[in-house]
């Protein structure tokens, strides 16, 4: 096995856990320029008695605004702190057996960006100026092209070789610095050719690291394959998740496990229930519904990671919003001691099947087939790969929904 497949992560979103300033009007705040880094550090403990071993960090480079619209990935965000001390968070991970996976984002940069203001000025034929996509030919002069209609998100040249550079001294920067891979933010909207160059010189120097692409639709096996990433954000098992307990629809959820084994034949997909992006999972199907989720999630292969704030059953709804993300993005209280204790009960849920995972860590390529289904009752069983261990899987929507784990015809676990 190779280090990730023994990894279970923490996903968390920087600026919102710390509580830092998201918007530019708040930039007039006294403590838009602080050290909020040793605030992470101190939850490492809480992290690792989850039962997890791994913090994927969301943006931590200067940006204007979420973290998105970065204006120096060589930099660490003032509102967290210095580049020292993201280094005392490193080291403090790796006293206790951490791995970091930090967010890049190689689609696109901010608007504000200097090299962007460069660019403008300095024409196509500039280093700066084959950086960016330009349509240097608009009606009202120079017009860079945005992602996905964000007017403040510019896209990069993907097809020039500035594009691959900045990426490649980017990650190796700070793979030097201690981290251990790479979240490829919308991956899906660049080139597999521009990663696979990319990738291949990264790895010339860091073989080890592992590299995470985000994809949404589309053919996962090819995408991995033409691109060269490790391994995909398993969007298809989310929603199959979350919808099959929302409608009662159990065959969803069936049809998506045997794409799953599919995907699990030539790469390790990242599986989750809950993520920056998405609306919580305790608000989308109910607090005792997303203990099921979670449940599927620690029984099928797959890479997890968990949402920060989803196992003590955070809420939070994802609407389309100039500030849509923030009931998704929330802080947490200075130290994991502070939590207001209504989310006890879930979080022991969630270390327990965590547990029960590490205990089956052939989990994480396992087969799993479907032996009796009805919309609200399944039975499932999560094969080793290769071997003869087995778990089963009793999922019960009827009435107040309920689930029991069993192992060699014992039961491991209920609720």
């Amino acid at each position: 096995m190779k280090w990730v497949d023994h990894s279970i992560w923490w996903h968390v979103y920087p600026l919102g856990f710390t509580g830092a300033p998201i918007r530019s009007e708040n930039r007039g705040e006294k403590d838009w320029a602080s050290t909020r880094f040793p605030q992470l550090s101190d939850w490492l403990d809480y992290l690792t008695g989850l039962g997890c071993n791994g913090l994927l960090l969301g943006p931590i480079f200067t940006s204007t605004s979420h973290g998105y619209d970065s204006v120096n990935q060589f930099q660490i965000d003032p509102r967290l702190g210095t580049e020292h001390d993201f280094a005392e968070l490193v080291s403090r991970c790796k006293e206790k057996g951490v791995r970091i996976v930090l967010d890049g984002v190689f689609s696109h940069v901010g608007v504000k960006h200097p090299m962007l203001v460069t660019a403008l000025k300095a024409g196509p034929e500039s280093v700066e100026g084959r950086l960016f996509d330009i349509n240097w030919d608009g009606s009202d002069g120079p017009e860079p092209r945005v992602w996905e209609g964000h007017g403040n998100l510019v896209r990069l040249n993907h097809a020039n070789v500035e594009a691959r550079d900045y990426a490649v001294s980017v990650m190796k920067y700070w793979l030097e610095r201690g981290i251990d891979g790479w979240r490829l933010d919308a991956a899906y909207s660049v080139s597999t050719e521009f990663w696979t160059n990319v990738l291949s010189r990264v790895r010339s120097d860091f073989p080890d690291a592992w590299f995470l692409g985000e994809v949404i639709h589309g053919n996962y096996a090819a995408f991995v394959e033409e691109s060269t990433v490790d391994s995909l954000t398993q969007y298809e098992l989310w929603k199959a998740i979350w919808s099959s307990l929302l409608d009662d629809n159990l065959f969803e959820l069936d049809w998506t496990l045997k794409r799953n084994n599919e995907f699990l034949e030539t790469f390790t997909p990242n599986t989750f229930i809950g993520n920056h992006d998405v609306t919580r999972i305790a608000t989308t199907v109910g607090a005792k519904k997303s203990i099921v989720a979670f449940v599927v999630l620690m029984t099928v292969g797959g890479i997890p990671s968990i949402y920060y704030g989803d196992e003590q059953g955070f809420t939070g709804e994802k609407i389309e919003d100039w500030s849509g993300d923030d009931a998704i993005r929330p802080p947490m209280p200075p130290l994991p001691e502070d939590l207001l204790p209504y989310g006890a009960e879930h979080q022991r849920a969630y270390q327990e099947l965590i547990a029960l995972r590490r205990r089956h860590p052939w989990l994480v390529n396992a087969q799993t087939e479907t032996l009796k289904i009805e919309n609200t009752k399944m039975h499932y069983r999560t094969t080793e790969r290769g071997g003869e261990s087995s778990i089963d899987v009793r999922i019960d929507l009827e009435n107040s929904p309920s689930v029991e784990v069993f192992g060699d015809g014992d039961l491991l676990w209920s609720h």
